[in-house]
């Protein structure tokens, strides 16, 4: 016997709807479902990122060498923005910093970039992979901190902080502690910073004539500098040599 091919029967009621239907009813739902989902996923996923940029860190990327060897031209480094807010800036720390008035001199124009790229810039702002704004800060190594007395340099060529000398292994290759003498008494919550590349570096022993008098006040900082995100081969976290200051007395009030 021919087996009897079966016959979907409508469903009864006020609204009648077959089977048929329902099933795409279903699946148009699920969807749906599964769109508004993903939706509130990449919000909440953003609404987090925001936080996290916001409150606790930050990513720049480096525009000179200044910072040579430690950070390359290009790199990109996580900032902290805990320091010193919540923990204090040491001596050694490579700190992220507006500029105090005067450093950067005249911002060169920015040039004009497509529509699609100008939104993937500020994608990546919210997330915190690029900053907008990365032309109006500077990256520099603390030397000194409130009450310190830096002065450059002993009959040996080397930097004395409240009359210890130090030995600084972070400095570029060949580069001198310093080819600017100098004797300073950094205000309270304020920083006296160079770059590690010290024969190529715009740092505070060259910003004597502005306002700050070539201290950094805390107000300017925006964080430490904790690790080099990117490019991977570079990636590192950033070492605040704490052994070459840990002899440094306190500073004499």
């Amino acid at each position: 016997m021919a087996r009897k091919e079966k016959v979907e029967k409508p469903i009864k009621g006020p609204f009648k709807v077959s089977r048929e239907k329902l099933r795409k009813l279903k699946a148009k739902n699920a969807i749906l479902s599964f769109a508004i989902d993903t939706l509130v996923i990449l919000v909440s996923a953003l609404i987090i990122s925001f936080t996290i940029k916001t409150l606790f860190f930050r990513s720049f990327y480096i525009p000179s060498g200044s910072m040579f060897d430690t950070l390359q031209i290009n790199d990109r480094i996580i900032v902290n923005q805990l320091v010193p807010k919540v923990m204090p800036l040491e001596r050694g720390d490579v700190v992220v910093f507006r500029d105090p008035g005067g450093w950067l001199g005249r911002t060169p124009e920015k040039v004009a970039t497509y529509p699609l790229a100008q939104i993937g810039d500020w994608l990546y702002s919210i997330i915190g992979l690029a900053a907008p704004d990365n032309d109006q800060h500077l990256v520099k190594r603390v030397i000194g901190k409130g009450g310190d007395r830096v002065v450059c340099c002993d009959k040996d060529n080397r930097i004395t902080i409240n009359g210890k000398a130090i030995v600084e292994p972070y400095l570029a290759k060949g580069a001198n502690p310093s080819n600017t003498e100098f004797d300073v008494t950094v205000p309270k919550d304020s920083f006296w910073v160079m770059g590690d590349n010290r024969g190529n570096s715009e740092d505070s022993r060259y910003h004597s004539d502005v306002p700050g008098k070539g201290f950094v006040d805390k107000s300017y900082v925006v964080g430490r500098a904790v690790v080099i995100s990117w490019p991977l081969q570079h990636m590192k976290f950033l070492d605040n040599f704490p052994n070459v200051f840990k002899d440094i007395p306190a500073p004499k009030p």
